[in-house]
């Protein structure tokens, strides 16, 4: 016994099936201390968003890096942080402190592999954050892979990207 119904679907009728779109503004107001900066991130389903931490403590000058990071994106941790280093003065940071503070990155939801060069920028600016004990802006989402002279290279995946949630 089949029922009639029109093949033809509207916008109305995709909202009445799947029902009300989500967002989640709590993401976004995580960003609420020092250290933590928000990436674009391209994945095989579209476009997402990555909170990147970093946490200074007293220390050796040890750098840890965790979140099930590739090889690429633990780089773009060690560039970025050569990068604060070698322009420490000009940033604000006493360049002493990093042979007396350990840092640790972490990139949350671990079990989730993650690799690419473009979180750089956003780790450059989480790691400055947390040595200047300034907020990034919490609205703020970026992407780009950085240079030793502190360029950001051109990145995919934009339009992927622009539609992270």
């Amino acid at each position: 016994m089949e029922e009639a119904y029109d093949e033809k679907l509207t916008e109305i009728d995709v909202k009445a099936a799947l029902g009300p779109i989500k967002y989640d503004h709590d993401g976004y107001a995580k960003v609420d201390q020092p250290g933590v900066a928000v990436g674009l991130a391209w994945t095989a389903v579209g476009g997402d968003i990555l909170f990147i931490e970093a946490s200074t403590s007293k220390g050796k000058g040890k750098l840890q890096l965790t979140g099930n990071l590739g090889d690429v994106m633990k780089e773009s941790a060690s560039t970025a942080l050569s990068f604060i280093k070698a322009h420490a003065e000009e940033i604000g940071i006493a360049p002493e402190i990093f042979e007396q503070t350990d840092l640790h990155i972490h990139v949350p939801e671990g079990a989730i592999p993650k690799d690419g060069p473009s979180a750089g920028i956003t780790m450059l600016s989480a790691i400055t954050s947390a040595f200047l004990g300034k907020k990034v802006k919490p609205f703020l989402a970026m992407t780009g892979e950085i240079t030793l002279r502190g360029k950001v290279l051109p990145v995919g995946g934009i339009k992927e990207k622009s539609f992270g949630s």
